[in-house]
């Protein structure tokens, strides 16, 4: 090939070569390929790259494997570890293999370090030394609330907790698995009891779950409301099995399948079932064992001789919580059942408790008592409260002054009508019952006069049938009624109570939109309310005893909403005075007094509960001078007691005699208060007193808890102030946490 020999080729020649001297190593690929193939045609020798692994050449022909070989094959494929699908994961999981034990310590459930976090057991401390000599499977871990209930708990339910698992796990009560949660009404008991369960479900110091399995055991109308709150705090966590009502057989297999879950994960850990259902299916849930009974509403079991306690107490369970708003409600002995239900024996037999305690403090508490008997019964008194608080936790409802709004009790003493008054004496004079309770002796008779009484103080309609039969007491009295009466429809005008009842719906109605609970002890009364509505126009809804389950909760829930058109709630107080949530409404009227305290207190505690963000009222009505004082005063007595046991007050006054207590069947018109007569009230003068008595003062518990009495110009409420001049009289007043809003 010839090549040009003009100076500027050659210069462009010379350069060309120069750079091939320096990049000697490299060849274009075309060419190394002619090289190579050159090289390797001439030489015979073979250079491939390392990297390069020989192709083997495909048969469509398979290899004849038997079956145990293709077997070993298979296995050999799916037994290989799991990885974790990460990049670059770290994690504890590492390379191992599903369901092999990890190695190390033994951690806890959940963080007990977390900020926030709810410790209910912390290992004890360890030297160095001794962490290398402990057995690594058997080291003790923190037990810590799950975060998602601890996020939630206010700071008084976490102290519950924490009290609530030390008892159950014997920690406070060496021996003792028991315990009663007595906080007031609207503290959020059933969240702390919930709480408890999930974590005795879940986890212990063990580094497993401290039981199986646990029953909750609730009013028929409660069962429901706690199968909702599980649900609630818990979001799908766990599946609670609910039960009231059904065929024999169909309750009876459900309850079969509960006992027989066993292992570490229950598909459903949790019973909730009425008294009444858990009372006639006993025999199939004592044949096992559970982990943990909780008894809500507990006080129903005050009465250890009935089937209920009984059947109750035979369950094999060590571990027993008793919920109750008001753990005292009649006598000492009553509080015995109960402590004795959750931790046997700690107050020694019931005869030896009767001596030993109950007769020391009554003698103590009554208004005669000598100093000694004085002295006696508040050693014995402290002696009682020193054992007792070991497993018992009692926290007021002060405490929701923090999150709730003011709640302003009120007694309303309404004087009788003429016509009230009439058949009242006319009552007395007849049936005389005052002489069988002078003897002591309380027959079937004087037990129906007391009814007869309160009914009347009620409305005359509700004895009118007894006047027109003319039965012992009522005998003459249908000549008292207006001419051409007829039950048929109400007269507010013919009860006191029933016309400042009129005027309070009737103020609310019209300078408000806030909705009323209506509460009485008599479905009859009920009955007058509803007449009362339909005169008037007012919407309403109605629960008593009557009333399914699954429909209670439905009316209770289109109540509480806000768009509901409902005006008048009307509750029977025995069918659902306990555990509703009537938080649609802020104002409660208690018409007629129980001889319970406790019965009232649940009634009241309707309306001021979580959730509640409005003003509450709550007006308690009374007869002016009549067997419904009487009563209440019974009441103050009763919530004394239960001071000094229950919430330590050592300065409850002694009211009343014992003596002054059995005089029932009178009538005293000349007074606007039998009760305020009776405190000796020393706030007021000439029969006015508007202001607290100053601190350090004797009289700061009059009636226990009123720390107002007053009459038209101290009151404060509006809506009593327009119906005063109706009938009422007098008025005791209450507010909830005063000082805090610098009411005067």
């Amino acid at each position: 090939q010839r090549r040009s020999l003009a100076p500027s080729q050659l210069a462009k020649r010379k350069a060309g070569d120069e750079e091939e001297e320096d990049e000697e190593d490299w060849h274009p690929p075309t060419t190394r390929k002619r090289q190579k193939a050159v090289s390797e045609t001439e030489s015979g020798e073979c250079y491939r790259s390392p990297f390069r692994k020989p192709l083997a050449q495909l048969t469509n022909r398979p290899h004849c494997l038997d079956s145990s070989q293709h077997e070993a094959f298979i296995r050999s494929i799916l037994s290989k570890p799991f990885k974790v699908p990460i990049p670059n994961y770290k994690g504890p999981l590492g390379l191992r293999a599903l369901g092999i034990k990890r190695a190390g310590l033994r951690s806890p459930l959940h963080d007990p370090f977390e900020e926030g976090a709810l410790v209910l057991y912390e290992p004890p401390v360890m030297s160095a030394h001794d962490q290398l000599k402990i057995d690594k499977d058997k080291a003790p871990v923190h037990v810590v609330v799950d975060p998602v209930l601890s996020r939630v708990l206010r700071p008084h339910q976490r102290e519950g907790v924490k009290f609530l698992w030390d008892c159950v796990t014997s920690r406070r009560i060496p021996g003792s698995h028991g315990c009663i949660m007595a906080d007031e009404m609207g503290l959020g008991k059933t969240l702390q009891c919930i709480t408890l369960m999930w974590t005795l479900l879940r986890q212990s110091p063990d580094c497993k779950p401290e039981i199986e399995k646990a029953v909750v055991v609730s009013p028929s109308s409660l069962v429901r409301n706690w199968y909702n709150e599980v649900e609630k705090w818990l979001g799908g966590r766990i599946q609670p099995l609910a039960i009231d009502g059904g065929s024999k057989e169909d309750i009876d297999r459900k309850l079969v399948g509960f006992m027989n879950q066993r292992g570490l994960r229950v598909p459903s850990p949790i019973l909730i079932i009425s008294y009444e259902t858990f009372r006639l299916h006993a025999e199939v849930l004592q044949k096992g064992s559970v982990g943990l009974v909780i008894c809500d509403e507990g006080h129903r079991l005050k009465n250890s001789e009935n089937q209920t306690y009984q059947a109750l107490n035979s369950l094999n369970t060590p571990r027993r919580v008793l919920i109750s708003g008001t753990p005292i409600q009649n006598d000492l002995l009553e509080y015995f059942s109960l402590v004795h239900f959750v931790n046997s024996g700690i107050l020694g037999t019931a005869q030896e408790f009767k001596r030993h305690f109950e007769m020391p403090i009554l003698k103590g508490r009554d208004a005669d008592a000598s100093e000694a008997e004085r002295h006696k019964g508040e050693e014995r008194l402290k002696e009682l409260i020193s054992i007792v608080n070991r497993c018992l936790i009692r926290r007021t409802s002060d405490i929701l002054s923090k999150y709730l709004p003011v709640k302003i009790e009120q007694v309303v003493c309404c004087r009788l009508t003429p016509l009230q008054a009439e058949l009242y004496k006319n009552f007395l004079k007849q049936a005389k019952p005052v002489e069988e309770l002078k003897e002591g002796k309380i027959s079937v008779s004087s037990l129906s006069s007391i009814t007869s009484l309160k009914k009347l103080c009620n409305h005359p309609a509700l004895i009118h049938d007894k006047c027109v039969e003319e039965e012992e007491g009522f005998v003459g009295a249908l000549d008292l009624f207006p001419a051409g009466y007829s039950t048929k429809s109400v007269e507010p005008q013919l009860s006191g109570k029933m016309l400042v009842l009129d005027y309070i719906l009737a103020v609310t109605k019209s300078t408000s939109n806030d909705k009323v609970v209506l509460v009485s002890n008599y479905t009859q009364t009920l009955d007058l309310f509803e007449k009362l509505c339909r005169n008037r126009r007012y919407l309403y809804v109605r629960l008593d005893g009557t009333m399914s389950i699954k429909k209670r909760a439905k009316i209770v829930e289109r109540f509480n909403s806000p768009s509901s058109p409902e005006f008048i709630f009307m509750l029977s107080s025995k069918a659902g005075g306990c555990g509703l949530n009537l938080i649609g409404a802020n104002r409660l009227v208690m018409f007629d007094p129980d001889w319970n305290p406790a019965n009232d207190e649940q009634a009241m505690a309707r309306v001021w509960r979580d959730g509640q963000k409005k003003m509450c009222y709550i007006y308690r009505l009374l007869s002016t001078g009549t067997i419904e004082e009487k009563i209440f005063q019974r009441q103050t007595h009763k919530k004394a007691l239960s001071s000094c046991v229950v919430d330590e007050e050592q300065d409850v006054e002694r009211h009343f005699s014992l003596g002054e207590l059995k005089e029932l069947f009178t009538l005293n018109e000349t007074t606007t208060s039998d009760t305020h007569d009776k405190i000796k009230c020393r706030r007021c003068v000439n029969g006015h007193q508007v202001r607290p008595p100053p601190e350090g003062s004797d009289c700061t518990s009059d009636l226990s808890q009123w720390n107002h009495c007053a009459d038209k110009r101290g009151l404060q409420d509006s809506v009593l102030k327009a119906a005063w001049d109706a009938a009422i009289t007098f008025t005791f007043h209450h507010h909830s946490h005063e000082e805090q809003r610098g009411i005067p």
